[in-house]
């Protein structure tokens, strides 16, 4: 087994693949339109879908809004500098909501980005 993919909702479809391609450095996997049940999905990632996990946007066409809820945490993505990472995601518009730092209690550091719905990413540096 292994995971394949996290789906969340946006509002705005063409604004978050823009976000997850441009600012985030990934790759639009594929998209595909649904008309009878009127949404459309785009799987984004790093590498193919066979190999890596993805992340699925699904947009309910006519729907621009989501309560984000209080149950959801976060996509967690690794880096090799997360200083770098939140200098070039700011460089190219994206929000950094936590500057790189250690982690509360710890010595890995980390940083947190908010996408273009209020949807969290973690940034978290690779061990060395």
């Amino acid at each position: 087994m292994r995971i394949l993919h996290t789906m969340i909702r946006t509002g705005d479809l063409e604004r978050s693949i823009d976000f997850y391609t441009k600012v985030m450095g990934m790759k639009l996997l594929r998209q595909q339109d649904y008309p009878a049940g009127k949404f459309t999905l785009a799987f984004l990632g790093y590498g193919d879908e066979s190999e890596q996990a993805a992340i699925e946007l699904t947009y309910n066409w006519g729907v621009d809004h989501y309560d984000l809820g209080t149950g959801y945490g976060h996509i967690a993505l690794e880096v090799d500098d997360v200083h770098a990472a939140c200098d070039r995601i700011k460089q190219l518009g994206g929000k950094v909501v936590r500057e790189a730092g250690p982690m509360n209690g710890g010595t890995r550091i980390i940083a947190f980005v908010s996408d273009p719905d209020g949807y969290m990413i973690e940034l978290i540096g690779r061990k060395a």
